[in-house]
């Protein structure tokens, strides 16, 4: 197989780990919601999608699935990180 094309497809999925993402936020969200399940989801799927987009950038060298794969999962990662120190500081 092309390393291009094996490039291509590590990027798209670099940018449907933060669709689903996102999916997953509107779909458990409200006041009975398991908040531990969606930071370990959001954890693992940013941190799949940041590793998916390095390599795509390593087998492509396209900067465009990079760029939009490492912001996308760090803004990910980062509300994964402020729900895990929210739920921090509401612990007794």
């Amino acid at each position: 197989m092309d390393n291009r094309k094996v490039g291509n497809i590590l990027g798209i999925s670099s940018i449907l780990t933060v669709i689903i993402s996102i999916i997953f936020f509107l779909i458990e969200r409200g006041p009975n919601s398991d908040i531990y399940l969606i930071i370990i989801v959001f954890s693992i799927l940013s941190i799949l999608g940041i590793l998916f987009a390095i390599f795509s950038w390593k087998m492509s060298r396209y900067l465009t699935f990079l760029i939009i794969g490492l912001i996308g999962n760090g803004l990910v990662l980062v509300v994964a990180f402020f729900l895990r120190l929210a739920m921090g500081i509401s612990e007794p």
